[in-house]
């Protein structure tokens, strides 16, 4: 335990550090199993507790990467659709991207703006706004806001652990993770009420494809 504290600590205090949560963010906005939220929580705790890394510098380059991920990921859905691939064409993957091509059409910005607390769902929703015609130039300025308060939003929940645990930055860190967990699984609920999701189950046995666009 010794050698993981003493290791976390030592990245948080290279420089290096602002690359990786670039990346780590960008690259999470079009490959889901980079986990953006808990490089930046944790490392929000640390900062808090011990001066580094420097937290509004995390802030600044968690929504840049933000932003550049999920334009990716829209830019990806214009170019190749959204049933190019073997795994999109999955009945429960196709039915995220037929449920978010449904809502889109009616709560475009409440789904951009709240998808991205959701790992999963901002990829989903983010490619099909591209693969479906959504304008570039609404979507643009809704990747702006919704990059920019994730980053807070996850700063502040990092920042709040590690100054409750000022002592133990690495426990900072950890109650960080979880606690942006269970928010994230808390907005990913209200927003399937909010959006209707209930009607996902009524096609659960329906190899459905969603609509591609050429």
């Amino acid at each position: 335990m010794e050698t993981l504290t003493d290791f976390i600590l030592g990245a948080a205090g290279s420089p290096l550090v602002y690359v990786l949560v670039l990346l780590a963010a960008c690259i999470d906005g079009f490959f889901p199993p980079v986990p953006s939220e808990s490089v930046v929580v944790a490392l929000a705790a640390v900062g808090v507790a011990t001066g580094q890394p420097w937290v509004i510098g995390i802030a600044i380059v968690a929504a840049f990467g933000a932003i550049a991920g999920d334009n990716i990921a829209f830019l990806m859905g214009r170019k190749l659709g959204v049933g190019r691939f073997a795994w999109m064409r999955r009945p429960r993957v196709a039915r995220v991207f037929d449920f978010a091509h449904r809502q889109l059409q009616h709560r475009g910005a409440l789904l951009i703006l709240t998808a991205r607390y959701i790992p999963v769902g901002r990829v989903a929703v983010n490619m099909t706004a591209g693969a479906t015609g959504f304008s570039w130039r609404r979507f643009f300025p809704l990747s702006i806001l919704a990059g920019t308060s994730w980053a807070a939003y996850s700063i502040l929940i990092g920042a709040l652990a590690g100054h409750w645990v000022k002592d133990n930055p690495i426990l900072g860190a950890g109650i960080a993770i979880v606690a942006a967990m269970i928010i994230g699984f808390a907005i990913d609920k209200i927003v399937g009420r909010l959006t209707g999701r209930s009607r996902l189950p009524e096609a659960a046995d329906q190899d459905a494809e969603p609509a591609k666009v050429s």
